[in-house]
C-alpha cells in the first residue's frame, strides 16, 4: 500500500470532513510503484492547496458554496482517475478549456465533478439536447410585472461569477447552437442581447488602470472572471450517433480520452461491491464486458456493453448468489431483444468463452411472496423501505428495497391482475433490479407491460406517474414548461417528471423507444446521479448529497429552497416501457450504448399458451372454452412462424386484442371467431399475401366463418320507449344535455351498414373505444353520425391533418391581455362533458402524435400542456389539485383510411390498432348499394343503377387486386345518381365522366376503366350516331305454294290405329357429382356501338372440347359438350357458370373413335334447374340436377341391355346405316319428352314427373318427328319423306290407354300445270309447336285472318306458313317465302370466313339444324355458314367481309325484311374439325331465348345473346341513346334574365319576307333561324317555332370536336419518326422492336401501376418535416410565451430533415428473380405459354425497376438442367434500353431450347437465399419462377418449403407456372401461406409479381 501523505494543519471542520473522503489505497493489491500520483490537501497560511502529484492548485473560498459539488469523491481513487484529475489541473492552471471524450456512461461526468469538488469550484451544469438554443446558454427574457428582463443563463453566469461551465452532450446539440460560445472560449469575450459586453479579465484590468469602474459600467462592460473554465463532455462521433464537432469549436478545446477504467481498477471496485461473490465469477463478467467494448465487437455492429452498470449487477449477485450470470448479462445487455441472429451468436460465443452460459442449467423459478413496510430507523437510510420476501426455487430471501409513500399491497391481491408464473417471475426479477437501479421493460405492444408496471407499483406502495413519450417531444416537455402567471409574468412549471422526482413516485416513461435520443439524454444525469439542473436555475440533488450539503453549510430546507436547491426523494424510481427494437432496421434501433447505461432491462416474454388461456379465462370468466382454445391455437401458430407476414398478423392479435375478443364473445357467445379475428386484423384491408396467409391460418386451425346468413338476419333499427335496437342488440337512448351537438344526418338504411352499426353497438356497450377503417367515401362519417344520432349522443369533432401536434390535440393557446389562456380542444371538452369524440382522418396525423391517445384510452390519464391532467378515477381527481375527472360517458370514435397505397397516410392501425376495437367499413354489397342508390335516385331507371353498381363493384375488385390504384367508392356512385336524378336527360355515359375524368390523362388506367365500364354496358365514349345494325334486304313476295290435306276417316286403309303400352322407368342412381361454379366474365356488347348483340361471355371449357347442344328455358341457358361430356348451366343475366363434368358417366374411348353426341332438354316447373341429357348413339338418358349435382340414369326400354358393339363396327362400315336415337324436346317445359330411333318404328314418350314411359308402335319407319302440338305430332317417313299426322288423346292414362290414330297428309301443289313437283315434298327443318298470334299472321300474309297456323321452315324457303294446320281437317293452305337457291345445294365451305376446309368433309349431314322460329316477334332465325349468305348484297363491293363464324339470318315476317347479322369468329377452335362439322354447318349453335332474341354459342365456347325482335331492338336503342345522353350538338346559350325589358322586345311574328330567303340571327324576320324575338327555329325569345323550310343552323358536336385530318396525320408521322430515330439510336431493327413489344405490351399495365406506387413511395419518403427554432416561418404554439418575451427563434417551418448523424445509411432493397429456363419450359410453352409468360415477367421486372436502381438493386438468374446460376442480368449491369432487355429475353428463350433436362429449382433457391443473406441490404427478396414438376426430380415439397424459409432475413416467394394435373395446387398446400402462388393461367404471373412487390417491398419503403 502506498503511504497517504496528508500534512494536517489547523483545518476547519470542513477540511477535516474532506479528509475522510480523500483517498485510501490508490492502487489495488500490490500494484506497480512507478508513475503514481497522490492527491494531497495542504493547508498553509496563504490558504488551502490541493496537490496532485507535483502539481498544486491554490483553493479559494467559494461565494456560493451550495453550488460546489459534494459527495462525489469516493474512498479510493483508481490511479487512472488520479491521472485524469492531474491532467485537468494542468489545463486549469494553463487557463485552457478541456473536452473529456469517451464512451457513454457516467464516468466522464463523475471525473469532472470530482475535480470540481477537490478544487472547491462552483459549477454551472448544462445537459445539451437537440432542443437547446442559444437563449438557454446566454440570456433568456422573462416578463416581470409587464416588462421583459434579460436573465443571464449558465454560460454568462459562469463567466461573470468565475464558475466552471460543464457542458454535457456536445454531440446532441444542433450544429448552429454551440458556435455562440466560440468567442467566449477563445478570447473570453461575448456580446449579450441586453447590450452588455463581456470582456476578458486581462483587458478589463488594463482598462481599469485608465478608467474608473463607473465609466466601465456606463459602457456596459462586464469582467469575465479569471476562474471561468469550460469542461465539455462528449462522445466521439462518428463511432456513436450524433453531430460531429464543428472544427472551429473543436480547435478551442484540449481533449482527453477517458476510456473505461483499466481491467485491474475495475476489478478492484467490483471486489469491494461484491465481497461475497466468487472472485472468478467477477472476473469472468468483467472479461465479458471488456470484450464487448472492444473495437472488434463494434465492427460487428454490437453496441458497447454498459461497463458502468457492473457494480449494480454485482450488488444483485451479492444478494442472490444463485442467479445465473447469463440472466444477469441479459438484464444489463438484452442482446436477444436488440440484436439480429448473427449478433446473438457472437455474444453467446463470448459468453461461452468466459463460461457464463449457465442459464440452461438453472431454471430459477421465482415469485414475490410478501411485501411489508420496513422499520426505517436505521441511520442514513431515508425514505420508505420495504422488506420483500422472494422465493427462488425453494429458498426464501428477504431484502430491503425502496418503497413508495403508500402502504404496500400484498402481491396477487388485485382481481384485475391475473398472475401467471412468467409474470410472477418477472415481478420477482424486477424487485431484484429495483434494489439497485432504474428499469426498462421491453415487450411487444399489447403484451401487458403497463399492467405489470402497475402491479409492481402497487405491490411496493408507489404512486405511479405515467408520462407518455412521443416522438417530437422536447427536453422542455420532459422537464419544465413556461407559462404565464395571472399578472402576465412568465414562470416555469415543473413537469410531472420533476414533481415525481421530488415526491418519490414511480415515474413511468411509456414509449421510450419513440422519443429522440437527443432529448432523452437530458435525463441521463437524473438516472445515473439523481441530479438535475432545470431551466429556471433550480437544481435537484441526490438525497444524501442534499443532506450532506445541509449539514456542511448549516442551512435549513427553507434557505436551500430560496437558493433553488431541492432534494430528489430517495424512493424515486424510473420505470421505462418500450417495444422491442427491430434488429437490423435503421428506424427502430433505439436501444443504443447510451441507453444501455441508463437502465436495467427486463424482457417480457410472450405468454405461453397455457398461461394465456388461464389469463383470458380469469379476466373473462364466462367466455366459451373452445373459442379460447381455437383463438390461442391460431395466435400461437402465427407467432411461432418465422414468416414476417405472419408475425405482423400476430402482432395485431396481441393479448390485449384477444382479451377484447373474449370479452365480446362472453357477451355474445353466438358470434363467429373467424369474424372476430378478421375484425381484429382488419383482414379486409390487408395486402393480398397477408390476407391469404391469415385465411390459411384460420383454415389450419379449423376456424370456420359461421356468419349467420345476412339475409336471414334482421337488420332494422328501431327506437322505442327510449331503447334503441339495431339488429339483435339494444341500448338505452342517451339523455343529452347539449342537443345541438347531437349529429343529424341524411342516412338511408342498408343492410350492410346496419351490420356494421350493430357490431359497433356491441363494442360500444362493452365500453370500447371504436376505430373505423375504410377507403374514402364508403360512409364512415355517415355511419358514425347516424350511430350517434340513434343513440342521441352529443359529439365533439376533431379533424387531424399533417400538421397536427400533441399541443393542438389537447389545447389551443392564445394570448389575452398579455396572459396565455388555453382554450380546451374538442378532446378535452369531450372528456369533461362525457361527449363522444369523433376523430376524423386519424391516419393523416403523424403516429407519434396520435399515440398520446394511448394513455387516454389505456389508463384514462393524460397530461395537458397547461399542467392540468385528466384522470379517470374520480376519487383521485378530488384528492389532487388541477385535475379533470374523465366523465364516465366519454368515448372515442376514430375514423381512418386504410393503411397502404394510395392513401399514404400513417399506419394508425399498425401503431394504435390494438387499443381500439376495429371495424372495417366497406362499400355496401351490390344489393345493399342498389337499395341505397334507389333512395337517392328514385327516378333513375333500375337498369342504370344495376349497371353502375356492377361496374363500380368490378372497379373495386380491381383496386383490391392492385390493377388500378384508386379505390372507387359509394360516394362517387351516389354523386352520379344524384346528378341523374336531377338532370334525367343527361346520359349516363356523360355523367360517369364526372368521376373518371381524373384518370383521363393516364392512358393505362383509362383503358382499364373504359374496358370495365363497357363490360357492364355503360357506353362511355360512344356517339349517338354509332348504331351498327345489320343491313336489311327485302324478302321475296309471299305466295301460296300448295295445300296440305289431312286424310280423315272414310277410308279405313288410310286411318291406322297405333297400339300403346305403358311401364314405369327403371332409375339407377343417384350419384352426386361436383357442380363447380366459375365466375363468368360477362361483357355487355353495346358499349361503343349499338348492335343486335347484347352480351357475351366465354364458358370455361378446355380447348379440345366441342359444344354439341344449347337449349334454354325462361332465363336459364344450358350447353352440353361432348369431348369430354360436360354440362354447363347459367342464367341469362347471372355471373356464374355451373359446370358438371360427366367424365365418369361417359368414359373417353380409345383414340376418340366413339364420338358421343349429346342433346339436352331443360325441364320446367316444378323441376326447374333439372335437365335430361340424351346421348344419341348409346341412347343413354340421364337426369341431372344442376343445383345438387345428382345424376340418375333413366332406362327406358325393357329389353335387356345389348352389349355395346365393338368400336370397329360403330363408325367404320355401317356409318350411314346406323341411325341415331333422337329426342324431341318441344314440350320439355311440361316435363315430357319423346324418343325415337331414325329408321325405327316406335315412339317412347317419357313422362318425367310420373316416372313412366309410354311406347307407341307405328306401322311406318321414321326419319323425323315434329311435335306440332301436345296431342298432334307430325311424322316423316324415312324412305319417301311422306308425312303423317299422329293424333293422340291428351292424357295418356294407363287404364284408358286410348288409341293413337295415324293420318297420312297429302301435299298438293297449286295447280300451275306442273302438278306436285318434287321440290314440294319438302322436309321441314323446324315446325312451330304453337301458332303465330293473329296479328302476326295477318301481318305476314298481308290480309286480316284468324286461323290456327304453324310456321314451318325448310331449306328451300325462308319461311312457310300453313294456315289451318294441324287442327282443321280441310285442305290447309301453304304460304311460302321461297329462296332462289335451296340451302342444301349451296356448299357451306367454299367461300367466306370458313378457314377449316369443310369441303371434303360434308359426307354426313350436320345434326343441328340451327333454325329457330320466334313466334311473338314473327321471325325465323337461322345460323348459316358464310358460304350460304349473299355477301355481295350485304357489303359494298370494295369492303372485304369480316371473318365470321356464321351469319344469323333473320327473316322478319312483319316488316318483310331479311337481315344477316355477322357472328364474330371464336378465338380458339377445337382441333377436331371433322367432328365439329358433324355437329353443325357453321361454327355456332343457336337456341331461341325469350320473346325477341336468340342465344348462340360458338365452338370456342363464346356465348352471345342477340336481340332480333324489332320492338325489343327499338326499345333498347331508345334506352341506349338516353344513356349516351342527348349530345345532339345544339349550341348552349347563356341567358341572363334581366327585368329591364331591353333584351327581348315583345315577341312578335316578325315581317314576312316575300322571297323567303333564309335569315340567320337578328330579330327582324319571321321564320329565321338562330335569332331572337321573332318566330323561328333555334333562336330565343320568339313566341313560337316557325319552320320556313330552311336548314337550321346548328353546328354538330362531332363537327366541332373533330380534329382536322392533316393535323392528325402530322401527329402520327411525328410519333413514327421519333420511334424510328430511337430504334436507330439503340441500333434495333423494327423486327426486334415488334418482338420486344410482344412481351412488353402484355405487361404494360402492371409496369405502369408498379411505377406509380414506387414513385409515390419515393415521394412519401421525401415528405418534409417541421424544423423548429426558426427565425421565420409560422408561429410555433409551443413557443408562444417565448414570443411574448420577445425572442426571435419562435417559428417553425417545413424543411428537408437531414438524416440523423450516425444513423445508418438507407440501403437499397435487394431483389433476385430466379427464372426457370429449363427444357420443360420450352417443351410445354405450346400448351400454356409458360416460357413466354416467364419472359413477360422478367420483362416487367426490368421495365418497372428501370431508374430505381438506387432504391432496389436486382438481378435475374436462370436455373435449368445446366446449373442453378445462369446469369441473365447482373446487379451492376442492368439493361438500360429495349435492345438490351430483348437480349436478356432472347437468352432465356435460347437457353431453354438447348439446355439439358433436369431441375435445379431447389439449389437455385437455396443459393440465391444464401447469397442475398450475405449482401448488405435493407430488405432482401427472392422470387422463384418455376414449373411445378419438382416431384419428377424427387424434390419433396417439404424440402422446398424449408428452402423458402431457410433465412428469415430473406423473403422468398415461389410462383408455380401451370402444371400437369394438379401438381402445383398440391405443392402450394404444403408451402407456407403467402409464400407460394399458382399461376394456372400464365396471364396472372405479372399480376402475382406485382402483388408480391406491393405487399412486401413497398409496405415498408
Amino acid at each position: 500500500m502506498h503511504s497517504q501523505i496528508l500534512c494536517k494543519g489547523t483545518a476547519a471542520a470542513v477540511a477535516a470532513r474532506r479528509m475522510r473522503n480523500i483517498l485510501g489505497p490508490v492502487l489495488g493489491k500490490g500494484g506497480w510503484t512507478w508513475n503514481t500520483h497522490e492527491v494531497k490537501l495542504l493547508n498553509t497560511s496563504a490558504g488551502d492547496t490541493v496537490k496532485i502529484g507535483e502539481i498544486s492548485y491554490q483553493l479559494k473560498t467559494p461565494r456560493n458554496p451550495e453550488l460546489v459539488p459534494i459527495n462525489h469523491m469516493s474512498e479510493t481513487l483508481p490511479q487512472t482517475v488520479v491521472q485524469h484529475l492531474r491532467w485537468i489541473m494542468q489545463k486549469d492552471l494553463l487557463g485552457q478549456d478541456v473536452f473529456l471524450i469517451g464512451p457513454p456512461g457516467p464516468l466522464r461526468r463523475s471525473i469532472a465533478m470530482k475535480y470540481l469538488e477537490l478544487t472547491k469550484r462552483e459549477v454551472e451544469y448544462v445537459a445539451l439536447s437537440r432542443d437547446t438554443t442559444e437563449t438557454d446558454l446566454k440570456q433568456r427574457r422573462e416578463i416581470r410585472s409587464g416588462t421583459a428582463f434579460y436573465i443571464d443563463q449558465c454560460a454568462v453566469r459562469a463567466a461573470t461569477e468565475g464558475r466552471i461551465l460543464v457542458l454535457e452532450g456536445l454531440e446532441k446539440a444542433e450544429r448552429n447552437v454551440l458556435p455562440v460560445l466560440n468567442n467566449l472560449l477563445e478570447n473570453r469575450e461575448m456580446q449579450l442581447e441586453d447590450g452588455r459586453f463581456l470582456m476578458s479579465y486581462q483587458r478589463y484590468d488594463k482598462l481599469m488602470t485608465e478608467h474608473t469602474k463607473e465609466e466601465l459600467d456606463a459602457w456596459q462592460i462586464v469582467r469575465v472572471s479569471e476562474d471561468f473554465r469550460v469542461i465539455a463532455l462528449g462522445l466521439p462521433v462518428p463511432r456513436y450517433k450524433g453531430n460531429p464537432l464543428d472544427p472551429p469549436l473543436r480547435s478551442r478545446f484540449q481533449a482527453r480520452d477517458i476510456y473505461y477504467l483499466p481491467f485491474k481498477d475495475q476489478l478492484e471496485i467490483l471486489y469491494v461491491v461484491g465481497p461475497n461473490v466468487p472472485a472468478e465469477r467477477v472476473s469472468q463478467l468483467l472479461s465479458f464486458a471488456t470484450t464487448l467494448c472492444s473495437q472488434e465487437s463494434s465492427n460487428l455492429g454490437l453496441p458497447d456493453f454498459p461497463v458502468d452498470n457492473l457494480p449494480s449487477a454485482l450488488t444483485v449477485l451479492e444478494h442472490f448468489p444463485m442467479l445465473s450470470s447469463q440472466q444477469l448479462v441479459q438484464r444489463l445487455y438484452p442482446y436477444q431483444a436488440m440484436l439480429g441472429k448473427e449478433g446473438c451468436t457472437a455474444v453467446e460465443g463470448v459468453l461461452s468463452r468466459f463460461e457464463l452460459l449457465d442459464a440452461c442449467q438453472q431454471p430459477a423459478s421465482s415469485a414475490v411472496l410478501k411485501v411489508v413496510p420496513a422499520n426505517t430507523e436505521q441511520p442514513g437510510q431515508a425514505g420508505a423501505q420495504a422488506d420483500v420476501t422472494v422465493r427462488i426455487t425453494d429458498k426464501d430471501f428477504t431484502f430491503q428495497v425502496p418503497a413508495g409513500t403508500k402502504a404496500p399491497r400484498p402481491p396477487n391481491s388485485n382481481p384485475a391482475f391475473i398472475s401467471t408464473p412468467s409474470h410472477a417471475q418477472l415481478l420477482a426479477e424486477m424487485v431484484q433490479s429495483h434494489l439497485v437501479k432504474d428499469m426498462c421493460l421491453i415487450g411487444a405492444k399489447g403484451c401487458g407491460k403497463s399492467v405489470v408496471a402497475k402491479e409492481f407499483a402497487e405491490m411496493l406502495g408507489y404512486s405511479m406517474e405515467p408520462v407518455m413519450l412521443y416522438q417530437d417531444m422536447t427536453a422542455r416537455d420532459l422537464l419544465q414548461q413556461r407559462y404565464t402567471l395571472a399578472n402576465g409574468d412568465t414562470a416555469w412549471r415543473p413537469s410531472p417528471l420533476v414533481t415525481a422526482a421530488q415526491e418519490g413516485k414511480l415515474l413511468l416513461l411509456d414509449g421510450i423507444h419513440r422519443v429522440n435520443l437527443g432529448t432523452l439524454s437530458v435525463l441521463s444525469r437524473l438516472l445515473h446521479d439523481r441530479e438535475l439542473s432545470l431551466y429556471d436555475g433550480s437544481r435537484l440533488l441526490r438525497w444524501d448529497r442534499y443532506q450532506a450539503l445541509k449539514e456542511e453549510l448549516q442551512l435549513t430546507d427553507e434557505q436551500l429552497r430560496e437558493r433553488s436547491i431541492f432534494p430528489v426523494h430517495p424512493s424515486f424510481r424510473v420505470l421505462a416501457l418500450a417495444e422491442p427494437p427491430v434488429a437490423g432496421s435503421s428506424g427502430q434501433q433505439w436501444l443504443g450504448p447510451e441507453l444501455l447505461t441508463m437502465f436495467m432491462f427486463h424482457n417480457i416474454q410472450p405468454l405461453s399458451r397455457t398461461q394465456e388461456t388461464s389469463l383470458i379465462q380469469g379476466l373473462t370468466p364466462n367466455v366459451p372454452k373452445e373459442a379460447v382454445e381455437q383463438l390461442l391455437h391460431l395466435t400461437h401458430n402465427l407467432r411461432q412462424t418465422n414468416d414476417p407476414t405472419a408475425q405482423s398478423l400476430a402482432s395485431s392479435l396481441s393479448t390485449r386484442q384477444l382479451l377484447r375478443i373474449c370479452r365480446r364473445l362472453s357477451q355474445y357467445p353466438e358470434e363467429s371467431i373467424a369474424h372476430a379475428v378478421n375484425k381484429a386484423c382488419l383482414s379486409r384491408f390487408l395486402p393480398s399475401l397477408a390476407r391469404s396467409s391469415l385465411q390459411k391460418g384460420l383454415a389450419s386451425c379449423s376456424i370456420q366463418d359461421t356468419q349467420p346468413d345476412a339475409e336471414a338476419h334482421d337488420h332494422s333499427c328501431t327506437v322505442k320507449d327510449g331503447v334503441l335496437t339495431i339488429g339483435s342488440v339494444s341500448a338505452p337512448v342517451y339523455n343529452a344535455g347539449e342537443k345541438m351537438k347531437v349529429p343529424d344526418v341524411l342516412f338511408y338504411d342498408n343492410a350492410q351498414h346496419m351490420m356494421v352499426m350493430e357490431d359497433m353497438l356491441k363494442d360500444f356497450l362493452l365500453g370500447e373505444h371504436l376505430l373505423l377503417v375504410g377507403n374514402q367515401g364508403v360512409g364512415k362519417n355517415k355511419i358514425v353520425d347516424r350511430f350517434l344520432h340513434l343513440l342521441n349522443r352529443p359529439r365533439e369533432y376533431l379533424q387531424l391533418h399533417r400538421d397536427t401536434t400533441v399541443q393542438t390535440l389537447t389545447l389551443q393557446p392564445s394570448v389575452r391581455d398579455g396572459i396565455i389562456i388555453y382554450e380546451d380542444s374538442p378532446l378535452v371538452k369531450a372528456v369533461k362533458m362525457g361527449h363522444i369524440l369523433v376523430i376524423d382522418e386519424a391516419d393523416k396525423a403523424p403516429t407519434n402524435v396520435t399515440c398520446i391517445l394511448k394513455t387516454l384510452v389505456e389508463s384514462g390519464e393524460m397530461i395537458l400542456a397547461d399542467g392540468r391532467r385528466i384522470v379517470s378515477d374520480p376519487f383521485e381527481a378530488e384528492r389532487r389539485p388541477n385535475t379533470i375527472a374523465m366523465h364516465p360517458d366519454f368515448r372515442m370514435l376514430v375514423l381512418a383510411n386504410r393503411p397502404g397505397f394510395p392513401f399514404l397516410g400513417n399506419d394508425f392501425f399498425g401503431s394504435l390498432g390494438d387499443i381500439f376495437s376495429c371495424h372495417a367499413v366497406d362499400n355496401p354489397k351490390p344489393q345493399a348499394e342498389f337499395a341505397m342508390l334507389k333512395q337517392y335516385g328514385p327516378a333513375v331507371p333500375d337498369a342504370t343503377l344495376h349497371k353502375l353498381v356492377a361496374a363500380f363493384g368490378e372497379l373495386r375488385a380491381m383496386a383490391d387486386q392492385g390493377t388500378i390504384t384508386y379505390p372507387y367508392s359509394t360516394r362517387e356512385v351516389v354523386n352520379i345518381v344524384k346528378h341523374l336524378q336531377r338532370f334525367p336527360d343527361e346520359g349516363l355515359a356523360n355523367v360517369v365522366r364526372n368521376v373518371f375524368d381524373f384518370d383521363s390523362y393516364n392512358k393505362d388506367t383509362r383503358e382499364v376503366l373504359i374496358e370495365a365500364l363497357h363490360k357492364h354496358g355503360i357506353p362511355i365514349g360512344a356517339k349517338p350516331s354509332s348504331v351498327h345494325l345489320a343491313k336489311e334486304l327485302p324478302l321475296p313476295e309471299v305466295r301460296m305454294s300448295g295445300y296440305w290435306t289431312t286424310n280423315q276417316e272414310g277410308n279405313a286403309r288410310r286411318k291406322l290405329l297405333c297400339p300403346t303400352e305403358t311401364h314405369p322407368i327403371d332409375i339407377k342412381g343417384p350419384v352426386f357429382l361436383r357442380v363447380q361454379g366459375y365466375p363468368c366474365e360477362r361483357q355487355e356488347s353495346r358499349a361503343l356501338s349499338f348492335t343486335e348483340e347484347k352480351a357475351t361471355w366465354q364458358i370455361p371449357m378446355s380447348e379440345v372440347n366441342i359444344i354439341c347442344d344449347i337449349t334454354t328455358n325462361n332465363d336459364a341457358i344450358y350447353m352440353a359438350t361432348c369431348n369430354p361430356v360436360c354440362l354447363f348451366a347459367m342464367k341469362e343475366s347471372g355471373d356464374t357458370v355451373q359446370c358438371m363434368e360427366l367424365y365418369d358417366v361417359f368414359p373417353r374411348t380409345i383414340s376418340g373413335v366413339w364420338q358421343p353426341f349429346v342433346t339436352v332438354a331443360a325441364l320446367g316447373s316444378p323441376l326447374e334447374g333439372q335437365v335430361v341429357l340424351h346421348e344419341e348413339q348409346s341412347n343413354t338418358v340421364l337426369h341431372l340436377d344442376v343445383l345438387t349435382g345428382a345424376v340418375r340414369r333413366l332406362i327406358l326400354s325393357q329389353e335387356p341391355e345389348q352389349p355395346a358393339p365393338k368400336a370397329s363396327k360403330w363408325w367404320s362400315s355401317s356409318k350411314e346405316a346406323q341411325g341415331g336415337h333422337k329426342m324431341c324436346r318441344e314440350f320439355a317445359y311440361k316435363n315430357w319428352l319423346l324418343f325415337y330411333k331414325e329408321g325405327g318404328n316406335q315412339l317412347d314418350v317419357l313422362d318425367v314427373l310420373e316416372g313412366r314411359v309410354h311406347t307407341i308402335s307405328l306401322p311406318i319407319n321414321l326419319s323425323k318427328v315434329f311435335l306440332v302440338a301436345e296431342d298432334r305430332w307430325l311424322l316423316v317417313e324415312s324412305n319417301t319423306n311422306k308425312k303423317f299426322l299422329l293424333t293422340k288423346p291428351m292424357h295418356m292414362g294407363a287404364e284408358d290407354s286410348g288409341v293413337c290414330q295415324l293420318h297420312s297428309v297429302s301435299e298438293d301443289g297449286v295447280s300451275t300445270g306442273h302438278g306436285a313437283s318434287s321440290d314440294e315434298m319438302c322436309v321441314p327443318q323446324t315446325v312451330g309447336s304453337d301458332q303465330l298470334p293473329n296479328e302476326n299472321l295477318s301481318a305476314a300474309l298481308g290480309q286480316k285472318i284468324v286461323s290456327p297456323n304453324r310456321l314451318l321452315s325448310d331449306t328451300s324457303s325462308y319461311a312457310r306458313i300453313i294456315v289451318g294446320f294441324p287442327d282443321l281437317m280441310s285442305p290447309n293452305e301453304v304460304y311460302s317465302f321461297k329462296r332462289d337457291v335451296d340451302l342444301s345445294e349451296m356448299r357451306g365451305g367454299d367461300s367466306g370466313g370458313q378457314i377449316f376446309s369443310r369441303g371434303g368433309l360434308k359426307s354426313s349431314v350436320a345434326k343441328r339444324t340451327n333454325c329457330v322460329s320466334l313466334l311473338s316477334a314473327n321471325q325465323v332465325v337461322r345460323a348459316l355458314p358464310p358460304g350460304q349468305v349473299p355477301l355481295k348484297d350485304i357489303f359494298p363491293p370494295d369492303v372485304t367481309p369480316p371473318m365470321t363464324a356464321a351469319y344469323l339470318e333473320v327473316t322478319d315476317l312483319n316488316s318483310k325484311k331479311l337481315k344477316y347479322i355477322p357472328v364474330p369468329r371464336s378465338l380458339s377452335v377445337s382441333p377436331y374439325t371433322s367432328w365439329i362439322s358433324k355437329v353443325s354447318d357453321s361454327d355456332v349453335l343457336l337456341a331461341g331465348l325469350g320473346s325477341g332474341g336468340v342465344v348462340t354459342v360458338d365452338m370456342g365456347g363464346y356465348v352471345r345473346l342477340w336481340e332480333t325482335g324489332l320492338e325489343n331492338l327499338q326499345r333498347s336503342l331508345l334506352e341506349w341513346r338516353t344513356m349516351i345522353g342527348s349530345e345532339d350538338g345544339r349550341p348552349i346559350q347563356i341567358t341572363v334574365q334581366r327585368d329591364s325589358g331591353l333584351d327581348v322586345t315583345a315577341p312578335k311574328h316578325g315581317k314576312v319576307d316575300p322571297k323567303n330567303a333564309p335569315h340567320v340571327g337578328g330579330n327582324q324576320w319571321a321564320g329565321g333561324t338562330g335569332g331572337r324575338d321573332t318566330a323561328g327555329l333555334g333562336g330565343k325569345g320568339g313566341p313560337y317555332r316557325l319552320d320556313a323550310g330552311h336548314k337550321v343552323h346548328q353546328l354538330s358536336k362531332a363537327e366541332i370536336d373533330a380534329i382536322p385530318e392533316d393535323v392528325r396525320k402530322a401527329a402520327r408521322e411525328m410519333g413514327e419518326k421519333a420511334f424510328k430515330a430511337r430504334l436507330k439510336e439503340i441500333d434495333m431493327s423494327e423486327y426486334d422492336a415488334s418482338t420486344y413489344e410482344r412481351f412488353s405490351g402484355n405487361v404494360r399495365r402492371q409496369v405502369q401501376s408498379l411505377r406509380i406506387i414506387l414513385d409515390s413511395l419515393q415521394a412519401k419518403g421525401k415528405e418534409r418535416q417541421w424544423l423548429k427554432n426558426q427565425s421565420l416561418g409560422e408561429l410555433d404554439d409551443a413557443k408562444i410565451i417565448d414570443g411574448l418575451t420577445g425572442e426571435k427563434a419562435i417559428y417553425k417551418r417545413r424543411g428537408e430533415l437531414d438524416p440523423e448523424l450516425g444513423s445508418p445509411q438507407q440501403k437499397p432493397k435487394r431483389l433476385r428473380v430466379l427464372a426457370d429456363v429449363s427444357g420443360s419450359m420450352y417443351r410445354f410453352n405450346g400448351v400454356d405459354g409458360r416460357l413466354e409468360r416467364s419472359m413477360e415477367a422478367v420483362c416487367m421486372v426490368m421495365e418497372a425497376l428501370e431508374s430505381y436502381e438506387q432504391k432496389i438493386k436486382y438481378d435475374i438468374v436462370g436455373h435449368s438442367g445446366d446449373g442453378y446460376d445462369i446469369e441473365l442480368v447482373r446487379t451492376d449491369k442492368v439493361p438500360k434500353n429495349n435492345k438490351q432487355r430483348l437480349k436478356v429475353l432472347k437468352n432465356m428463350h435460347a437457353h431453354s431450347q438447348f439446355c439439358m433436362s433436369g431441375d435445379y429449382t431447389l439449389e437455385s433457391t437455396e443459393a440465391g437465399i444464401r447469397e442475398l443473406a450475405r449482401e448488405d441490404a435493407d430488405e432482401r427478396f427472392v422470387v422463384v419462377l418455376s414449373d411445378a414438376n419438382l416431384e419428377r426430380y424427387g424434390i419433396t415439397p417439404e424440402r422446398f418449403a424449408r428452402a423458402l424459409t431457410s433465412d428469415p432475413q430473406v423473403n422468398a416467394f415461389a410462383i408455380f407456372i401451370g402444371s400437369l394435373g394438379d401438381q402445383a395446387d398440391r405443392l402450394q398446400r404444403t408451402l407456407p401461406a403467402g409464400r407460394s402462388f399458382v399461376a394456372m393461367d400464365t396471364k396472372h404471373i405479372p399480376q402475382i409479381l406485382q402483388q408480391i412487390f406491393t405487399s412486401t417491398m413497398l409496405s415498408s419503403a
